[in-house]
């Protein structure tokens, strides 16, 4: 059994991520997907709730071909704590996927394998510049699975970015 992890923010998930657990499904039996920052919503950066990306990644990966198992992980201040955290609140796993440095660090440091894994589109492919077309009244849509501009749709999360933006 070859249990993959792989962690964002996924503010909102988008075709980016879409495209690296393609790529790791092809090689893991299951994936562990941690939902980073889960205490936070309601934030330009941060505008979703966990609950709201846990909708998205789990429809848009039905039918990935291996289970998935979608894991809200808070945020813990101490990094040198952090992948001892995060591996206390998900199954078990082999393998850590990711391309940011300090989490590939701090799993390597736990004695965790870990392969860093090529960004898809990565000035397209964010959920920076998702936001900023969002708030500017852009064509974010073909950014993110359908069922990504479903769930959005569902929740008014457009609305809601444009909301928290505006000044008092």
């Amino acid at each position: 059994m070859r249990r993959a992890f792989y962690i964002g923010r996924f503010q909102p998930y988008h075709n980016g991520h879409h495209a690296v657990l393609t790529e790791i499904a092809k090689a893991a039996d299951e994936i562990v997907i941690g939902v980073g920052s889960a205490q936070l919503s309601h934030e330009l950066q941060n505008p979703f709730t966990a609950g709201e990306r846990v909708l998205m990644i789990t429809r848009s990966l039905r039918g990935l071909g291996v289970p998935v198992y979608v894991i809200p992980i808070e945020d813990l201040r101490r990094n040198s704590l952090w992948a001892a955290h995060v591996r206390s609140m998900t199954p078990p796993f082999q393998i850590v996927h990711s391309a940011n440095p300090l989490v590939t660090r701090l799993f390597a440091e736990a004695g965790m394998a870990v392969h860093s894994d090529a960004m898809y589109e990565r000035d397209r492919h964010s959920g920076t510049e998702i936001r900023r077309r969002m708030l500017e009244g852009e064509a974010w849509e073909p950014l993110v699975p359908t069922p990504v501009v479903e769930v959005l749709n569902e929740i008014d999360g457009v609305g809601r970015l444009r909301q928290i933006a505006r000044s008092d």
